[in-house]
């Protein structure tokens, strides 16, 4: 019997372990993507996670060349599961967008998407 239980004990410790694994927030695609160069201007970015997110409680900053920082306005609309703003790009060189998102598991994920900005 307590054999019995120490088996359905750990099964079910198992099922939970992974299904909180699976629930954090994981960057699945952005645009613009890391690494890419884009031309200067006014940029539109998304970047999608791989569950739903907590907008409200997101977070995403340009870092610039000059390593001058901006928090971005996040658009309230769109799918659950991305981030979507715009930037302007007004001087060459590499930028990097931080993010930081609130799963519905509650627990906070972090990231970086490095790109260059170029004149064209």
């Amino acid at each position: 019997m307590a054999i019995d239980r120490l088996v359905v004990a750990v099964l079910l410790g198992f099922l939970f372990a992974s299904a909180s694994a699976r629930a954090h927030a994981i960057l699945t695609h952005s645009e613009p993507a890391a690494g890419s160069s884009l031309p200067l201007g006014k940029v539109l970015m998304s970047f999608r996670y791989n569950s739903r997110i907590d907008r409200a409680r997101s977070q995403l900053i340009l870092t610039r060349p000059d390593h001058s920082q901006a928090v971005l306005q996040i658009s309230t609309d769109g799918p659950p599961d991305m981030l979507q703003t715009s930037a302007d790009l007004t001087v060459p060189g590499a930028y990097v967008v931080r993010w930081q998102v609130l799963s519905v598991d509650g627990h906070i994920t972090r990231g970086d998407v490095p790109f260059t900005a170029m004149d064209r």
